[in-house]
């Protein structure tokens, strides 16, 4: 029972078709549909559902909105309870609210994030299909990008106000959706305040990620890929493509993962991730980083953070 997995994110972006070219050219995803307002629906070569990515068009950079899948209609019955038990209002969005899509339940985090929660979404199968399946399809474009990975949300935190809407989301996604703790950071004077967090449903090292910032936003969408040499060549697609790389290729010491972030041309974070990292999973001792070795938990090499990877985010 309860959430499976990621299933899509919609960002705002300020320039649709060149939006559409960057995830197509520089991660490799397929346009699957445009609707009648303009948003296009994207998908990578390894996911089963019609899309993963939606861009809408806007005049601002942003999330609109993350949902996760969940494993049956019903379950969405009893997630509805949960939730408004612990106190958040939720709202149903019936069937075709979104393209392919069956009905959902939207709520906003503690944050403020949107966040909805859905059953059904429209089978169309991988690039490589499930009888005899060739390990990559032809025609890969880009980096190649496997599937939509995870989220970064930004969450206010301003500890002499009281406000940790880090601690409170990740309260909420343990309590009401049953995610765990992969790992964190812990800062302050007594080394006990959740500064960043990551959460996992699947056993991947994260499903979502919260940190802590001025206000809330979005900090960046991860897609996978399969390994460093991987992560390489993404990085010589954005070179070839004039992406505006914001971390070259390096590893994270929280997760372990292999990274580059950089942005699209509306200014979204986006990363590509690679190495599973560790078997997440709830009975695993949760890792914890302290505030003297934040620099290390982020950027393992160096062990020194890059003022434009905390600084900025939309």
């Amino acid at each position: 029972m309860g959430v499976l997995r990621i299933g899509h994110i919609s960002i705002r972006v300020m320039d649709v078709d060149a939006a559409v070219k960057h995830y197509e050219e520089v991660l490799g995803l397929k346009t699957m549909m445009k609707d009648n307002a303009g948003n296009v629906y994207l998908k990578c070569w390894d996911e089963w559902d019609k899309y993963s990515l939606i861009l809408t068009p806007s005049d601002r950079a942003g999330i609109n909105h993350v949902a996760f899948k969940v494993q049956d209609d019903a379950d969405l019955d009893a997630l509805k309870t949960r939730i408004e038990a612990w106190g958040t209002k939720t709202q149903w969005l019936e069937e075709g609210a979104l393209p392919s899509t069956g009905r959902m339940l939207q709520f906003n985090l503690p944050s403020g994030h949107e966040m909805r929660l859905y059953a059904m979404k429209e089978y169309v199968g991988t690039d490589v299909g499930t009888l005899n399946p060739d390990p990559w399809p032809d025609g890969i474009r880009g980096a190649g990008a496997h599937w939509l990975d995870h989220c970064l949300l930004m969450c206010e935190m301003n500890p002499e106000a009281g406000i940790n809407k880090v601690e409170e989301n990740t309260r909420f996604m343990k309590e009401c959706l049953d995610f765990f703790l992969t790992e964190q950071i812990l800062v302050g004077p007594e080394g006990n305040m959740q500064a960043a967090t990551w959460m996992a449903r699947t056993s991947t090292p994260h499903d979502i990620a919260f940190v802590g910032g001025p206000v809330n936003g979005l900090h960046h969408i991860a897609f996978f890929l399969d390994s460093w040499h991987d992560v390489l060549k993404a990085a010589d697609v954005m070179a070839k493509k004039k992406v505006k790389i914001d971390v070259a290729p390096t590893r994270h010491g929280i997760t372990r993962g292999e990274t580059i972030y950089f942005f699209d041309p509306s200014g979204n974070r986006n990363e590509t991730f690679a190495g599973l990292g560790y078997l997440a999973q709830p009975d695993r001792p949760v890792t914890t980083w302290s505030e003297d070795r934040l620099g290390s938990g982020i950027f393992y090499h160096t062990g020194e953070l890059v003022a434009s990877f905390t600084d900025v985010y939309t």
